[in-house]
Order: C-alpha cells, then sequence, then structure tokens
C-alpha cells in the first residue's frame, strides 16, 4: 500500500507513490506536465524565444532542481512571467517578429538575473534568513509585482485587438474553467483557453498550417544562434551591460515570489520545506536551473503554483511524479512538429489568455500587499510603493524615455523596472518606521511569512 500520513490541513497524503503501480504514476506525471503546458510555452511565443529550447530547459531544470533539494521537494520549474518585460525592454517584438539578434543580449541580463538566487542563497546560508528577507518586505516587493503586469498590459491589449472574437473566447474559457471547472478541468484553464480558441480559429480558416506540415517529427531544440554564448563573438558591449543593468533587478520580486511558493508547498504537503532542506537549497536550485536555461536560449525559471494546485488536488506529494512530467517535456522538446503547431497559434489567442495572465501577475501583488497587512496609513509605506509603481510604469524603456548614463564610451539604459525597484530597496533601507518581521518559525508547516510587528498574523 502507498505510505500515507495526514497533511497540515489535516488531510491524508500520498508521501510515496510507487505503490500505486507504473500506469498510474505516469499518468500523475501526464497531469503534472499539462498543468504546467500552457503557461510555460506562452512565454517563448510572447518573447520570440523558441518553444522546444523552452520545454527542453523546463524539464532539465526541474530535475536539476531536485537533485540539488535531494529530491525532497515536489516542485516543477517552468517559464517565469515576471521577466517578460525584461525581454521586451531588450529585445521587442516588432509587427509580433522577434528580433533574433537581441533576444540573447536579453537571455544573457536572465542568467545574470540568476546569479543574484546564488547570491541571496549563499546569505541565507551563512547569516539565516531572518536577517537576509529584511531588506526585501512586502512594501516592496508587493508594488514591484504590481507594476510587471501593469507595464505588460498594452502588449496584451494589442495581441487582442488581431481579433478580438477569438481573444474573448480565451478569456472566456480561462473564466469559466476556474470558476465553475471541477478537477483537472479547474486545474488546467490557460491550456483549455488555448486550446479552445486555437480551435476556434482553425475551424474559421484563421490559421495558416503551412509550417506545420513542413516541420520535422524529431529535431535538436538547440540553436547556437539562439544561446547567450553566441554575444560573446563580437557582440555589443554596452548592450551586453545595458540588458544585465535592466533585467537583474527583476530578480528581486522572482526570488520572494519563490519564497511564496515554497512556503505554499509546505503548506499543502504538510512539511517545512524552508527547514529541510533548506530555502537556500531552493533558491539555489532556482537560480541555476534559471541560469542554465537563459544561457541556451530558454525563459528564466520559475516554481509553478499550477502544480501546487495539482499537488492540492490529488493529494499525491512524491517528488517522484513531478520528475516523470519534466520527462515528458525533454521528450515533448525534441519534436519540432509539436513546436510548430504551438508557433501557429493565433496572436489574439495568446493575447487573451495573456491579458488574464498580466492580471493575474499585478493582482498577486496586490494580494500579497494585503495578505501581509501592509500599514499605508504610514506615509513612508505610502511613498515607497507610489514611487515604485510611478516610476516602472511611467519610465518607457526608448531613447527618449529610458533613465541613461554614461560608463565610460558605454551608454547604460535602465528600464523602468529597474529604476522602480531600486529606488524601493534603498527608501526602504533608509527611511525610518520599518514594522515588518521574517518569521521562519511557524508552527502550521507553511514555513515563513512577513508579519507585521507587534500584531499576530
Amino acid at each position: 500500500m502507498s505510505k500515507e500520513k495526514k497533511s497540515a490541513l489535516g488531510e491524508v497524503g500520498i508521501y510515496d507513490a510507487k505503490p500505486l503501480g507504473v500506469p498510474k504514476v505516469l499518468l500523475l506525471g501526464v497531469q503534472h506536465m499539462f498543468a504546467m503546458f500552457g503557461a510555460t510555452i506562452l512565454v517563448p511565443m510572447l518573447t520570440g524565444l523558441d518553444v522546444s529550447t523552452t520545454l527542453l530547459f523546463a524539464g532539465l531544470g526541474t530535475l536539476l532542481f531536485h537533485l540539488i533539494t535531494r529530491g525532497k521537494v515536489p516542485v516543477f520549474l517552468g517559464s517565469s512571467f515576471a521577466f517578460l518585460g525584461g525581454y521586451g525592454a531588450i529585445a521587442p517584438m516588432v509587427d509580433e517578429v522577434p528580433d533574433k539578434e537581441l533576444l540573447p543580449y536579453a537571455c544573457f541580463g536572465v542568467a545574470c538575473a540568476g546569479l543574484l538566487y546564488l547570491v541571496l542563497s549563499l546569505l541565507i546560508k551563512v547569516f539565516g534568513a531572518k536577517r537576509v528577507m529584511k531588506f526585501f518586505p512586502p512594501i516592496v516587493t508587493g508594488p514591484i509585482i504590481i507594476a510587471i503586469g501593469l507595464t505588460l498590459s498594452q502588449s496584451a491589449i494589442d495581441n487582442c485587438s488581431k481579433d478580438w472574437l477569438i481573444a474573448v473566447v480565451a478569456i472566456a474559457l480561462v473564466i469559466i474553467c476556474n470558476i465553475w471547472g471541477k478537477g483537472m478541468i479547474k486545474i488546467v484553464p490557460i491550456i483549455i483557453g488555448v486550446i479552445g480558441s486555437y480551435a476556434l480559429a482553425a475551424a474559421l480558416g484563421r490559421v495558416d498550417f503551412a509550417k506545420v506540415a513542413q516541420a520535422d517529427w524529431i529535431g535538436l531544440p538547440i540553436h547556437w544562434e539562439a544561446t547567450a554564448f553566441s554575444i560573446f563573438a563580437g557582440g555589443n558591449a554596452s548592450l551586453i551591460i545595458t540588458s544585465v543593468i535592466t533585467i537583474m533587478p527583476i530578480a528581486l520580486a522572482t526570488m520572494v515570489e519563490h519564497i511564496g511558493d515554497i512556503s505554499a508547498i509546505s503548506s499543502t504537503v504538510g512539511k517545512n520545506y524552508i527547514k529541510e532542506p533548506g530555502l537556500h537549497r531552493t533558491l539555489l536550485g532556482d537560480g541555476l536551473a534559471t541560469i542554465m536555461a537563459a544561457l541556451f536560449g530558454a525563459p528564466a525559471n520559475t516554481t509553478y503554483g499550477e502544480n501546487t494546485g495539482v499537488l492540492s488536488l490529488t493529494k499525491v506529494y512524491d517528488p517522484l511524479v513531478i520528475r516523470i512530467a519534466a520527462v515528458f517535456a525533454i521528450i515533448f522538446s525534441f519534436s519540432p512538429k509539436v513546436a510548430a503547431i504551438i508557433g501557429c497559434m493565433p496572436t489574439a489567442t495568446c493575447g487573451g489568455v495573456s491579458l488574464v495572465l498580466y492580471g493575474m501577475i499585478s493582482a498577486v501583488g496586490v494580494r500579497n500587499i494585503v495578505e501581509t497587512r501592509v500599514d499605508f496609513a504610514k506615509t513612508r509605506n505610502v511613498l515607497i510603493a507610489a514611487l515604485i509603481l510611478v516610476l516602472s510604469i511611467g519610465i518607457k524603456y526608448s531613447a527618449a524615455g529610458a533613465v541613461s548614463f554614461q560608463l565610460g564610451d558605454l551608454t547604460i539604459s535602465l528600464s523602468g523596472l529597474a529604476v522602480g525597484a531600486l529606488t524601493g530597496i534603498i527608501l526602504n533601507a533608509i527611511l525610518p518606521g520599518k514594522d515588518y518581521s521574517f518569521d521562519t518559525e511557524k508552527p502550521d508547516a507553511t514555513g515563513v511569512s512577513f508579519a507585521v510587528k507587534g500584531q499576530e498574523k
């Protein structure tokens, strides 16, 4: 019989799935793959990165994460939406066509952002989580996350405007499945929205499948010219530095998101993963997976809430099931035919789904502020949030609008997100009246939280 025990919520969970039998375990792995699939493939479609490469490094990144965390944490790493603003700043899509020459620069910036995970991991290992996280309270990270979604909103509207019928169908399906869906339907609303609107567009003759017919069934998912390594052979030094400075600050928000995700998984499973295998290990795994993926031309990786939802639904907490999903993702990555089918997806389908996702990114920031009870009666908190939002959204990354300065012969330009994030961190550090403490000893196994000093959460 499978090994069962009660989670922190008092529910019976399966921690060893092997006794269920190979067919059921494989099916559970496929379910996790489909849970992440919809969102993961949208990132390369919105940035111009390769879908096959993305799937490959989502799988490899997940396996690397499990190796570093000693196979104890049931986490799947998929494409991060938080870095879309960085890709758009360095390598914007023009008339729906990606700039293949600039994308490697953006990938290098994302790889450098992954280095911040390693730095924070080391600091937490040496000093403990409480001392490090005081620099990243909700008053800083909440507005940054809100700004990420809002700065991307215009691109979603532009994509929807290509065909509002297809876009509205995608939006409606996502909402219906998420609110009224049962079982697996509720877990994968994104992929249902994509498939439904895609099928409608195909039925109406609005999809050109010529590239699908030409694509091979089997092919290599890595392309040298799309990797970050390609820019070091005669690349633009100024653009390399600019991409690093522009994209790296985004990791400040994603690292805190990571902590929240690990805490949520701890609560779901009933094990405190902040303590064992340790937050420093989970951050290290996430960071190394992001570095590896970005260097080879794939999006940044991040812990996926969709898969946490699957854990909660099935009550099967065995990390082995997640690793099986990773293997399936790797297998799919070696089929250009699958990539071509995905690449033919209507722009409006991407627009409709991304409209929901971008709004959800901002909503996560709002939830972060609400749940941690940020006190906006305090002027310091209002000023920090206000400046982060206004600078992040108001500064456009262009010759006329970006914040630029000279470093020798190099011109460095900072995106609005970079300026907003740096401003918020600095203001929070120097302004008096800090009112948040970082707790890693919660008895309910959620692992970690920010709490207002003097109050119980």
